[in-house]
C-alpha cells in the first residue's frame, strides 16, 4: 500500500472514530452491583478490569476487539495463553495495550489509568470489596472516569445476561449483545428442556476445580458456576451442600464417602503459574493425547481411591475458562453428553462451539477443549 493510501486510510479511521465519539451521550446504566452509573456512550476508550472480558468484547467488536481497549489486566496472557496467542496472531496490536495489576491484590495503578483517559473502567464484581476498600471508585471519579461492575464468574446464571446487556449499552451494540444472549439461551434449552422432560436419574458428580494445579485436594464448586452447570446438565454436584459459596474445598474423605459416578476436572494451560504442573492442559489447539495422559495420572490421587468414577472410566476434563465467560452453555452441553449419553446422542457441543466462533468471534475455532477417559 502506498503512503498516500495509508494516509487516506488513517484519515478515514480518524474521522470515523471522531464521528462515533461525537454521537456519545450521557446515559445511566445499572451495573451488576445495582449501582446507577452515568457514562458517555457509546464508549470509545475502555479499561478492562480483567483481560478475559475480551471473550465478550470480541463478540461485539468482532472486526477489531481491541479498538476500544486502552488498558487491561494482564491475566488473559497468563490464564489463557492459548487464546491469547490465537488473538495475537490476528491482532498483533494487542501486544501494545498497557497492562495493569489486579484490583483485589491492590496493584491497580490509578494514575496510570487516569493517564489513559478512558471513558469507563469495567471491573468484575469479585473485586468490589477491594475496590471500595482502596477507594478506587472515588479516585477515578475525581478524574471523571466512571466504574461499572460485571460478572461472569460468581453468579453466572444470574449475572451473565445482564452483563452482556450492559456491555451492549456501553458499546452501542445492544442488538448484537441481544442476539448473542438469545442464541446462548436457546442453546442452554437444548439441554434443560430435555432433562426436564425425561427426568432421568441424576448421577453424582465431583467437579475437580483445576485438578493438579497444586498438591492440595481438592478445590471444587458449590451451588454456582460449574456446580450449577452440572445440575443443569442433569447431574448431582456432591459439593452442593458442603461448599457454602461459589468456590470452596472438599477433603479426600468427603469425596470418597460421596463415591461419585463421574468426575469432571477443569483444566487449562497454566504454565505461567505452575510450570510443569500436573494440571490437565485442555484448551484451543491443545495436545489431547498429553491431556489424557495427565488426566489418567490424576486418578492415582488418594481422594479418588476406589471411587466409582475411576473404576468405570468416567473421568473427564474440560476447559476451565468456561467458568468465566458467556460461553458456559458449551460446557453444559458437553457435560450433558457425559452424564446422559442416551439422551444427547444427537447433540454436538463441538459444532455448537464452532458455530459460536463462526457467528460472533473474529478467530477460527480450534478443538481441544475437553477429553475423557471414557473415550479411550
Amino acid at each position: 500500500m502506498t503512503l498516500r493510501k495509508l494516509a487516506a486510510c488513517a484519515a478515514i479511521a480518524l474521522l470515523a472514530a471522531s464521528a462515533l465519539h461525537a454521537q456519545a451521550e450521557p446515559v445511566t446504566v445499572t451495573d451488576i452491583a445495582g449501582r446507577q452509573v452515568e457514562v458517555d456512550a457509546p464508549v470509545q476508550r475502555v479499561i478492562l478490569g480483567e483481560g478475559r472480558q475480551i471473550y465478550l468484547v470480541a463478540a461485539l467488536d468482532t472486526d477489531d476487539p481491541f479498538r476500544r481497549v486502552v488498558g487491561w489486566r494482564e491475566d488473559f496472557s497468563q490464564a489463557d495463553p492459548d487464546n491469547y496467542a490465537i488473538y495475537l496472531e490476528q491482532f498483533p496490536q494487542m501486544a501494545e495495550i498497557p497492562t495493569f495489576g489486579g484490583f483485589k491484590d491492590g496493584t491497580f495503578d490509578v494514575e496510570q489509568a487516569v493517564a489513559l483517559d478512558p471513558d469507563v473502567v469495567i471491573m468484575n464484581i469479585e473485586s468490589q470489596q477491594a475496590t471500595e476498600d482502596a477507594r478506587y471508585i472515588e479516585k477515578l471519579a475525581a478524574a471523571g472516569i466512571p466504574v461499572v461492575y460485571v460478572d461472569f464468574r460468581e453468579h453466572p446464571f444470574t449475572n451473565t445476561e445482564p452483563s452482556m446487556r450492559l456491555f451492549g449499552q456501553l458499546f452501542g451494540e445492544e442488538e448484537r449483545a441481544a442476539s448473542f444472549s438469545a442464541w446462548r439461551a436457546a442453546e442452554i434449552r437444548r439441554v434443560t428442556d430435555v432433562i426436564a422432560e425425561a427426568d432421568p436419574e441424576h448421577p453424582a458428580v465431583f467437579i475437580d476445580r483445576a485438578g493438579g494445579y497444586s498438591d492440595d485436594c481438592c478445590m471444587s464448586f458449590g451451588d454456582e458456576n460449574f456446580g450449577k452447570f452440572v445440575e443443569m446438565a442433569g447431574g448431582q454436584n456432591i459439593a452442593k451442600d458442603i461448599v457454602p459459596g461459589t468456590f470452596g474445598t472438599l477433603n479426600p474423605e468427603q469425596i470418597i464417602a460421596s463415591d461419585p459416578d463421574q468426575v469432571i476436572v477443569t483444566g487449562g494451560d497454566w504454565e505461567a503459574y505452575v510450570p510443569g504442573g500436573d494440571w490437565v492442559g485442555v484448551g484451543p489447539g491443545q495436545d489431547e493425547t498429553e491431556a489424557l495422559r495427565k488426566l489418567e495420572a490424576l486418578t492415582e490421587r488418594p481422594a479418588l481411591t476406589g471411587v466409582k468414577a475411576v473404576e468405570t472410566g468416567q473421568m473427564h476434563a474440560i476447559w476451565h475458562q468456561f467458568y468465566n465467560s458467556p460461553y458456559q452453555f458449551v460446557a453444559i452441553q458437553q457435560m450433558a453428553k457425559w452424564l446422559h449419553p442416551e439422551l444427547f446422542s444427537d447433540l454436538d457441543p463441538e459444532a455448537t462451539f464452532r458455530e459460536l466462533h463462526d457467528r460472533y468471534l473474529p478467530v477460527t475455532y480450534r478443538p481441544g477443549h475437553w477429553v475423557s477417559l471414557s473415550d479411550e
